[in-house]
């Protein structure tokens, strides 16, 4: 007899839909299929038995991935002793079973059923752009349908109106057969309820909204209704306009920390579309509207193709070859060392790279330029994050899997927005919610989470900008004070000296509800609630982001959240845990590389001996034990003269980092800034060297997800430039004299996996076999490591830290009397260089500030005014949004435009520990203006510049593809 433990989605071929979900039950149940005897989990349908035991039942309205519903009845079997011909999707198995699948009277139940259908279908295959990939035709030739009896001259649906609203795909309801998998689809996937059924009987159609067009709708483009269809109904315009991909690759999303697996689908070396990939563990099948849809900056007519040199920043641009791009900025950094010193030099990595390539740009810094001069991304994002986690917890990342959240009781969000930053976790959060679990929210601002359809009422804590220590205390005061804390968990699992520190510290009344409700803003009844949710669930888990680390108390907060969490004992096992949900796809990556100043790949301080000589051995070359320069530290030593060269690799600083006329005056400083990206950013424009940067469909590596997931990246189109990004590094190294002979990114990981404890078992053989790896993963855990601390922590003892709650600087007064905070939207990402060169713009095309009626009205704002937004650093000017989702007194903005000028505004004020700056917290006053700011009209005038500087180079690159086609 075969047995089928049924692992779900992993363990299973991912190329073949098992027609229902797995069962979780540990009792499994025999039965037999056309004479084959098996046992499978109690509860799974006998369609997803025959499809464990490779019985192949016709299906259409059916998809592993969606609840059995039963409507097309293809699926049609005989089991015996029973009347009728049940729906194998519907029908669970029982004990003893036999089932037939296959006989004449199935033959022509089967072929009746398609035959209705197809009397209401276009008979176009031949012109169809589903052709040879379409679940109906595959379906009418498996059960031999050869003619259909019914007439196309009565009532049909075949002239029914195409919608082609949506950039990205099509909706043909002629092609429909309502099978619901695509509303089915919106609800239980994505969970945004966009799409219904409307009418019945033979007047049913889908439509979204109420009846309106796709882009009308609330539609988010996620791209699962696509996915779901089983007929050219949802059709890819991509797809339409290219045809049927012939061959594909699987390769890693490089947008957000989800870190979502697809199927890179091509057409020669022409990408026709990106399919989530069921086998992937962080998204398993699902996807939003960036990675499924906006790769077509990869492909940009703005793409740099070509390494390009000049002398001053007023100087056009000039194209050279590889060797001379890299002889020129070898002899500018040499140069620059020779004159001003060994620390004048540094470099920046970047959390859009691979792992790999983030690795070998710090080891250049480290080893070719001779100091510590490292920095990333992560320190205006998530620094906070490593400082807190490892103080407390002893590892600088998040505890859990993603889907541990189908295990919590109560989810906490605390400066978050899934749906928008994360959406395809913000799918999954709200997928638990429906099935019960309670969410607490602490936001400045109402996030659509709280939204949630059919889910459960989320308790929402508003609290001020800036006062999220305060928050947090007040929490944990009434979990020691009302005695909900775990005791157990405590004296097994932590320092007692630490704790009874803060025991005493947080039970003193100064940080209860009622005294901190006049610093938060939020009633301590709300705040009293909230916390006996969480402390008294059975699993409570906690999700943060940017909200709570861009603050002067970012390390202070999250320590906060890993003493709530150890007091609770929420800590060790799934369905609990602190998770940081990082920003770009592989900001983990870049940490866990090494990139900050003082800290070795795998977190391992400069200052240590023992690591510094492991090194060294490696590495053939002495590496400094001080801590280099922060990227802060580099800014105002440029400006005073001693830092004079910079390396940047695909990070956009000059959009991204606080105080935006600070960072330009900075960069205006340097005497060579060398930077390699795939466009002119902004940052480039002050640049002495612009290397070509390779997308990640150019390249072979690894990123590193939120969840500590290590994902395969692989190449599916060579690089446009001819180099990937860690080939470029390498030949710098050369050039510097520091050698580095690199043949595969996979001889860069193993040389991490022996020098980085955490990755001791980490290779690219293993990652093909296992499909991804949660890091630590070594002898103690040669798999990986998906639930961190659960019987220990990296340090022995979890630590209390006394968390005193300091008022931000950042203070509204008469003259600034607003507090500006700052996030994300769906549809753009981070400095918007990609996004904003797709379709993805239809959606948001400027940053807008939100303001709150009340505010509006004091101001005699209305929305679509355009606003002079000033701070104590500078002003900007953006159109008016009027809007309740923030509280009277706060503002809200995007920065993903680069002309709005969001961080022109935002101070140089940053977390006491790491210098994250403060972006959720600025002094603002508003007023209504007609024209836009000085800045405003600085950059405008300076890109129109630069982009005239270009110009010569651009025509150049455009001369050379012309001859590359012929």
């Amino acid at each position: 007899m075969l047995q089928y433990f049924d692992p779900g989605t992993s363990g299973l071929n991912p190329n073949i839909d098992y027609g229902t979900p797995p069962s979780t039950s540990e009792t499994l149940v025999s039965l037999s299929i056309d004479g084959t005897d098996i046992s499978v989990p109690e509860g799974t349908s006998v369609l997803r038995a025959a499809a464990l035991a490779g019985i192949n039942i016709p299906k259409l309205c059916a998809s592993d991935n969606l609840e059995a519903f039963g409507s097309c009845r293809m699926c049609a079997v005989e089991i015996e002793g029973r009347r009728g011909y049940p729906a194998s999707c519907t029908t669970p198995v029982t004990e003893g079973m036999e089932v037939t699948t296959q006989n004449g009277k199935l033959a022509r139940l089967r072929r009746n059923i398609m035959e209705l259908y197809i009397s209401d279908h276009p008979l176009d295959c031949l012109t169809c752009p589903a052709n040879g990939n379409c679940e109906l035709q595959d379906v009418a030739g498996a059960v031999g349908l050869r003619e259909v009896r019914y007439g196309f001259e009565g009532e049909n649906h075949l002239d029914a109106e195409v919608d082609d609203s949506n950039p990205y795909f099509s909706f043909d309801p002629s092609k429909c057969i309502v099978c619901s998998r695509c509303v089915r689809a919106c609800e239980e996937v994505q969970g945004t309820f966009a799409l219904t059924i409307d009418g019945r009987g033979f007047d049913s159609k889908v439509s979204a909204g109420q009846n309106d067009p796709f882009m009308d709708s609330e539609c988010v483009s996620c791209g699962a209704c696509v996915q779901a269809c089983p007929t050219s109904t949802l059709m890819e315009k991509s797809v339409i306009d290219a045809g049927q991909p012939e061959h594909s690759v699987v390769t890693t999303c490089a947008y957000c920390g989800v870190g979502c697996s697809f199927k890179a689908e091509m057409k020669g070396d022409q990408l026709v579309r990106m399919v989530p990939y069921k086998g992937g563990e962080a998204n398993q099948g699902h996807s939003c509207v960036k990675g499924r849809f906006a790769f077509g900056y990869a492909t940009h007519k703005d793409r740099i193709k070509e390494p390009m040199i000049r002398e001053s920043i007023n100087d056009p641009w000039q194209v050279v070859s590889w060797d001379e791009a890299i002889a020129f900025s070898a002899k500018k950094l040499k140069d620059t060392q020779a004159r001003y010193g060994r620390e004048s030099i540094g470099g920046i990595t970047s959390s859009r790279c691979t792992n790999e390539e983030t690795y070998l740009v710090q080891k250049l810094i480290r080893a070719a330029f001779g100091n510590n001069n490292t920095d990333t991304c992560a320190r205006v994002c998530h620094s906070p994050t490593g400082f807190g986690l490892k103080t407390t917890l002893g590892e600088s990342a998040g505890t859990q899997t993603f889907d541990s959240v189908m295990k919590a009781d109560t989810i906490v969000v605390i400066g978050a927005n899934p749906t928008d930053a994360h959406p395809v976790f913000g799918s999954q959060m709200r997928r638990r919610l429906r099935q019960g679990a309670r969410l607490i929210v602490i936001d400045p601002r109402r996030i659509d989470l709280l939204k949630t359809p059919n889910g459960t009422e989320g308790i929402h804590l508003p609290l001020r900008p800036g006062t999220n220590v305060a928050m947090i205390n007040a929490l944990a005061h009434v979990i020691v004070t009302e005695g909900l804390e775990d005791k157990a968990f405590i004296e097994s699992r932590c320092e007692p000296k630490q704790y009874n520190d803060w025991r005493e510290f947080i039970a003193e009344q100064r940080n209860s509800p009622e005294a901190m409700e006049a610093v938060t803003g939020v009633s301590a009844d709300l705040v009293r609630q909230a916390a006996r949710e969480y402390a008294n669930a059975g699993n409570g888990a906690i999700y943060y982001g940017l909200g709570v680390t861009e603050h002067s108390q970012g390390s202070t907060m999250v320590m906060g959240i890993a003493n709530l969490a150890m007091a609770t004992g929420n800590i060790g096992r799934e369905g609990v845990g602190v998770n940081p949900l990082r920003g770009q796809n592989n900001v983990q990556g870049s940490c866990d590389m090494g990139s900050f100043p003082h800290e070795l790949p795998g977190y391992q301080h400069v200052g240590d001996p023992a690591v510094r000589a492991k090194f060294q051995a490696d590495w053939g070359v002495a590496i400094d034990d001080e801590p280099g320069l922060r990227i802060p530290n580099m800014f105002d030593a440029a400006i005073a003269g001693s830092f004079r060269a910079l390396y940047v690799q695909g990070e956009d600083i000059a959009q991204s980092d606080p105080n935006t006329q600070h960072v330009e005056a900075a960069l205006s400083a340097l005497d060579c800034l060398i930077v390699q990206d795939i466009f002119l950013n902004e940052t480039a424009k002050f640049a002495h060297v612009l290397l070509p940067g390779s997308t990640f469909l150019e390249k072979n590596g690894t990123f590193t997800n939120a969840e500590r997931r290590i994902n395969r990246v692989r190449k599916v189109m060579a690089p446009v430039a001819g180099m990937e990004d860690w080939e470029v590094t390498m030949a710098l190294s050369n050039a510097l004299g520091y050698p580095m002979n690199y043949q595969h990114p996979s001889e860069i990981m193993d040389e991490i996996a022996r020098l980085t404890p955490t990755f001791t078992g980490v290779s690219y053989d293993k990652l093909e076999k296992l499909g991804s790896i949660q890091w630590p993963c070594n002898e103690e855990h040669p798999d990986g490591t998906p639930t961190m601390h659960t019987l220990d922590f990296p340090i022995g003892k979890g630590k209390f830290a006394v968390t005193e709650y300091i008022a931000s600087e950042e203070k509204s007064n008469r003259r600034f009397p607003l507090l500006l905070t700052t996030g994300r939207i769906l549809s753009q990402y981070n400095v918007g260089a990609q996004t904003r060169r797709t379709e993805n713009s239809r959606w948001h095309n400027e940053d807008v500030l939100e303001i709150h009626p009340s505010d509006a009205e004091l101001r005699g704002v209305r929305d679509g005014d355009w606003l002079g937004i000033s701070s104590r650093v500078g002003q900007t000017v953006l159109r008016a949004r009027i809007s309740d989702r923030m509280l009277p007194g706060v503002v809200y903005t995007t920065f993903h435009h680069p002309g709005s000028g969001a961080n022109v505004i935002t101070t140089d004020s940053s977390d006491w520990a790491t210098n994250c700056p403060e972006y959720k917290v600025t002094a603002v006053q508003v007023e209504k203006v007609s024209q836009p700011s000085d800045w405003q009209r600085h950059f405008e005038q300076f890109d129109k510049r630069q982009q005239q500087l270009l110009e010569p180079a651009a025509s150049h690159m455009e001369q050379a593809d012309a001859q590359a086609l012929k």
